[in-house]
């Protein structure tokens, strides 16, 4: 309990000896907007979540890929703060992958239907959404009848995703396969990337070695997806770290929380009956995602020298590691 009030009351004071706050805010009142994106091509309908930022002249954007069986409603706290933070935060909900996939099945067949859907053909489904979501932005954002007219710097795109989610934003911000062409999407320019993994067969420094978009990457010391897309991707701690190494120098970090599980990542409100959230998990996910995106998308040259100085390390707890190359 006393940790906890301790972490609570962290989070109301400032970033001392830096003028640059990440974790500065305001409040937004406006409930996000949900939309349905309808990819002609592939007769395939993609929900999205959109949350606003307070300010009507045009925005970053940032996309979102939601981990196996979730949906566009999840990371609420990733959603609201970006927003807050002068983002138009687009949550991707994947048909075939998403939540539907387990929700009207009894809890013994639930993993099964996972498991499942855990596959390379739902990965490329998850890639091709996303050129497919910014083709739609663009055309609402010349919709002077749309609710997004003239709300979004297209030109300036963040990608980010959790899990199968993480899988997602690699492949469109650089990773390599083995076999196929190129699935970059070039409209992204940064990308911040939760629970990481290196393909489960190949190599990591093949995968990732040729990566020159900005790459953040998180994970924790528990990051373990008990059940994931292994077919494609390995979901242990092993195969989260070795991610980063692969990676050219760069613009590229990772943070590596200390007794962070899988979750930790997330607002799962089951979460905390397996592993006890720790407070300042969040606060630190926050403050350096805002960070990297004013850094990579606003070009703000305070945000990189916050994020590159002491400033952002004395945030975390000893154990905590983050390092840069």
């Amino acid at each position: 309990m006393m940790r906890s009030l301790f972490f609570i009351l962290l989070t109301c004071l400032p970033l001392s000896g830096f003028a640059y706050d990440p974790l500065a805010a305001p409040k937004l009142d406006t409930p996000p907007q949900d939309f349905t994106i309808h990819d002609a091509e592939r007769q395939r309908d993609i929900p999205v979540r959109v949350y606003l930022p307070a300010q009507k002249i045009p925005a970053s954007v940032v996309l979102f890929s939601h981990g196996l069986g979730g949906n566009r409603e999840g990371s609420t706290f990733l959603g609201r703060h970006w927003s807050a933070r002068g983002y138009v935060c687009v949550f991707l909900q994947h048909p075939g992958s998403d939540d539907s996939i387990w929700k009207n099945k009894p809890p013994a067949a639930r993993t099964a239907a996972l498991m499942q859907a855990a596959s390379a053909q739902n990965l490329l489904f998850r890639i091709r959404d996303v050129p497919a979501t910014l083709n739609e932005l663009e055309r609402w954002n010349k919709n002077a009848e749309h609710p997004l007219h003239q709300r979004m710097n297209l030109t300036q795109v963040g990608m980010s995703g959790h899990s199968f989610g993480a899988q997602t934003t690699q492949a469109v911000s650089g990773q390599r396969f083995p076999i196929g062409p190129s699935t970059a999407e070039l409209r992204i320019k940064a990308a911040v990337i939760f629970s990481p993994s290196k393909p489960a067969r190949g190599d990591a420094q093949r995968a990732f070695g040729e990566v020159t978009l900005p790459w953040l990457l998180m994970t924790g010391t528990k990051d373990v997806a008990r059940i994931g897309p292994q077919t494609i991707g390995a979901a242990d701690v092993e195969s989260r770290l070795a991610v980063y190494p692969a990676l050219p120098p760069g613009d590229k970090y990772e943070l590596v929380l200390n007794e962070a599980a899988h979750f930790a990542f997330t607002d799962r409100p089951d979460f905390e009956k397996e592993d006890p959230r720790n407070p300042n998990h969040h606060r630190v996910i926050l403050a350096l995602s805002t960070a990297f995106w004013d850094a990579y998308l606003k070009n703000d040259a305070q945000a990189k020298a916050w994020l590159t100085s002491d400033a952002a390390r004395k945030l975390m707890e000893e154990k905590d590691r983050w390092q840069m190359k």
